[in-house]
């Protein structure tokens, strides 16, 4: 009778032995198949949970016929764990209209977009892998406030609250880690990474130094690359155009063992016969990412990406040759060759829930070659000119630590770090003997031909070896508790550039240093139901470039010694801004906005001579004002629209173009910058059908008002385009059919209405002077197809 007493009871602590269970899963996001970190996982009455690690991994002991799996920016999943022990994988589709948006740019950690007091956007991975971009002038241009120009073969200029060009006003970075150190800044720098390696894309507006560092003055962009898949995943693609692009890719990853996972991606893209002469090129890219859970606490991420690109480089054209289409090129000889090699081991350690340190090293090795269509020196008229073969290279070694820590009172979290940065560089430079041969009206050139190399003669010829180190801090905390939705940040970072030189053109040594502190406040408060807004002031900085500095002053006379920039000063800016965000009418509208005026001192503008060549003058003052807004309006779920846009002015307020009183033009204050619209837009519909599932039909409109082309303002280009609009108005349609997630088709029509339009129109302040056209693209229609696989474990 006692053992059948207790047989029950025996059945009983067997059942609930196999109830009290342990599940154990990854979490990842359903598009990419990137593991989510922080995603919860909880029991239905909320009486377990825990949230998964960095590799998207958990743990959890429960006895609960349900869980709940959630994470911010996604749909929520309900599931019943299986009666068996397996390792579960869970997939999380992106919740389109939920507005707290995770971003990391913003403070080098994982935040939400609304507790950061900046202008932020952020290019999902939906949006990069339905746009199927042939480059990332496409994508980016769908940011807000923000124009990269299209100077072909993924060469481009860049604008962020400052004229479009080829400023050093902007900061490239990849997980964080800049392309180039400072000192070296290269406008064509985005050309050195891996297009198909990016996950997402996320832009800070105005000036990011207090984190970043200098050159992070009108914008940083920072490329965060594809992580190693959560489950096994294969992509291949083939893409081209009418004009002899093609275009072959190759990605894939997953977990090797249970703590190991890699990613690698990369492409061999190549142009021939394209629509512009002096246009073909080749690329190849191939970027690999492994990641190993040393501990639950501990991650260690080895990236390594190659880039080579050898591209032949078409001359931009005059107004003869840009009205009659004839993209012809007067220089059928020029080039640019780079090659970029980048590798990086990052460790991070999370202590508590409260405390994590980050450790990274990484190393550059980089070369651009040129002999550029921009070096030409020519005067009007003559039967001879020159140019120039340059060769640019460094190799970096660096380090960043930080360290971020919450604490227990007001709801503070301090984030620190220091990075050092040495970059032995060296550049050379020398002179081409050019024949002109003129057009009948002796006015412009047909055709230059090279008469002799003459590395005898050197334009340039220096090393330095540049020593870059920081250290920055910013803390976020609430300071009234009886008002949580408010929150404050502060922060601040010093910078040193220092560099000894050799300037063999001199037979100069010596050293120099350009340092500088950048503090920044800010305030967001959150007015609840998706709405909030914030208010900041902050400063940059952005030293002189190596280039720059050691490049003689054109027009020296005959027999004098060559003069150089020894004396540039760095360029500061003052930037303060205001602005917010909304969600309405149930989640289906959003808009956000700021308004920024950024005050530059001692700005760095280059003054066109009349043979081309430059001159730099570090300006009084200048100001950049404007107003950033965004819409997007899910109207129904096939439905999509979405709009974004700029007006801004960009003035001299104090700029001496001459000091000599013969000369007709003094100055030009009250005027605005060259390649400065007053205008810009981009708009896109997104129709995907219920009726036919896999299925996109989008239209897109690029919209530049009309701008300067020279700084007396004499001149501008105003050229009527679609729909009668002076500047650039361009019209692009993306269609595209995905089957069963496996096979994807696509059909990208580019300036559907086949424009005559520029990217860049500009002229010298000469009477003489002639206007230069980089026109943009005809009528391109890209096609595509990919094959995709994905795992289940």
């Amino acid at each position: 009778m006692k053992h059948l007493f207790l047989l029950p009871l025996a059945l009983l602590m067997s059942q609930a032995g196999w109830a009290q269970r342990t599940l154990s899963g990854y979490v990842f996001d359903a598009l990419t198949k990137e593991p989510l970190v922080g995603a919860t996982v909880r029991t239905l009455d909320n009486s377990a949970g825990t949230a998964t690690n960095s590799s998207g991994y958990f743990v959890l002991p429960t006895a609960a016929s349900q869980v709940v799996i959630s994470a911010l920016g996604y749909q929520s999943s309900t599931l019943t764990p299986p009666a068996t022990d397996q390792t579960l994988r869970v997939a999380l589709k992106s919740a389109v209209e939920n507005l707290q948006t995770v971003v990391v740019t913003a403070s080098r950690e994982a935040q939400l977009r609304t507790e950061a007091p900046v202008a932020i956007s952020q290019l999902s991975p939906t949006v990069i892998q339905e746009t199927k971009a042939t480059l990332l002038t496409e994508l980016l241009n769908k940011v807000p406030g923000v124009v990269m120009l299209n100077y072909g073969n993924e060469q481009h200029g860049m604008g962020i609250r400052q004229p479009f060009g080829t400023a050093a006003y902007f900061l490239y970075l990849e997980d964080g880690i800049p392309l180039r150190p400072m000192g070296v800044f290269n406008h064509n720098a985005l050309l050195e990474s891996n297009s198909l390696a990016i996950s997402s894309i996320e832009v800070v507006k105005g000036p990011a130094s207090s984190l970043y560092g200098p050159e992070a003055v009108g914008g940083a962009i920072n490329l965060l690359t594809k992580r190693p898949t959560s489950v096994p995943t294969l992509s291949v693609g083939l893409q081209g155009d009418q004009y002899g692009y093609r275009r072959a890719q190759l990605g894939g990853g997953g977990m090797l063992t249970a703590k190991l996972g890699a990613y690698v991606s990369g492409y061999v893209a190549r142009q021939r016969n394209g629509w512009q002469a002096q246009s073909d090129y080749d690329k190849q890219s191939v970027s690999g990412r492994l990641e190993y859970a040393l501990t639950n606490h501990t991650r260690l991420t080895a990236a390594l990406s190659y880039n080579h690109y050898n591209s032949q480089t078409s001359s931009a054209v005059d107004s003869v040759a840009y009205y009659r289409r004839e993209y012809s090129s007067t220089s059928a000889f020029t080039y640019r060759k780079t090659t970029a090699l980048r590798a990086r081991l990052t460790a991070e350690h999370q202590w508590n829930s409260r405390q994590a340190t980050t450790l990274t090293t990484y190393f550059r090795d980089n070369s651009v070659a040129q002999n550029p269509s921009y070096g030409i020196r020519w005067s009007s008229g003559a039967a001879t000119a020159k140019g120039e073969v340059n060769v640019n290279a460094f190799t970096s070694y660096g380090v960043l630590a930080q360290h971020s820590v919450k604490f227990n009172w007001l709801g503070a979290r301090l984030l620190g770090g220091v990075s050092f940065d040495y970059s032995p560089t060296h550049y050379d430079a020398h002179q081409l003997d050019l024949i002109a041969q003129l057009r009948p009206d002796q006015k412009s050139v047909a055709q230059y031909v090279v008469a002799a190399d003459r590395p005898d003669l050197l334009v340039a010829d220096y090393d330095a070896d540049l020593r870059n180190s920081a250290l920055y801090a910013q803390l976020d905390l609430h300071p009234l508790p009886s008002v949580p939705a408010l929150q404050l940040t502060l922060g601040g970072r010093f910078d040193r550039l220092a560099f000894d030189y050799q300037n063999y053109l001199d037979q100069s040594t010596g050293a120099k240093h350009y340092q500088q502190a950048t503090p920044k406040a800010g305030v967001t408060y959150d007015l609840g139901h998706g709405r909030g807004l914030y208010a900041n002031y902050s400063q940059g900085f952005s030293p002189p470039g190596l280039t720059t500095i050691f490049r003689a002053r054109p027009n020296t006379p005959a027999g004098a010694p060559a003069e150089f920039y020894y004396n540039l000063a760095p360029a500061r800016f003052f930037n303060r801004e205001i602005g917010g965000w909304a969600a309405l009418f149930d989640h289906k509208v959003y808009v956000d906005g700021a308004f920024y005026q950024l005050d530059g001192r001692h700005e760095l503008l280059s003054i066109r001579q009349p043979d081309n060549s430059t001159d730099y003058q570090s300006a009084g003052k200048t100001l950049h004002r404007g107003v950033e807004y965004g819409l997007t309006y899910k109207v129904t779920p096939e439905l999509f629209f979405r709009f974004g846009g700029t007006n801004a002015v960009h003035r001299y307020e104090q700029f001496t173009l001459s000091a000599k009183a013969t000369d007709a033009v003094q100055n030009v204050n009250g005027k605005d910058m060259p390649q400065a619209p007053r205008w810009v837009a981009n708009t896109e519909v997104t129709y995907k059908p219920k009726w036919l599932p896999g299925l996109r039909l989008g239209s897109e409109y690029q919209r530049i008002s009309s701008w300067y082309q020279n700084q007396v303002n004499t001149v501008r280009y105003a050229d009527k385009g679609l729909f009668g609009a002076a500047g650039v108005s361009v019209l692009n349609v993306r269609t595209g059919y995905n089957w069963h997630d496996t096979w994807e088709l696509f059909v990208n029509v580019l300036n559907v209405t086949n424009e005559r339009y520029a990217t860049a129109a500009t002229r010298g302040n000469a009477s003489t002077d002639r206007s230069t056209y980089t026109p943009g693209a005809p009528r391109t229609v890209s096609v595509g197809a990919q094959f995709n696989f994905s795992g289940t474990h």
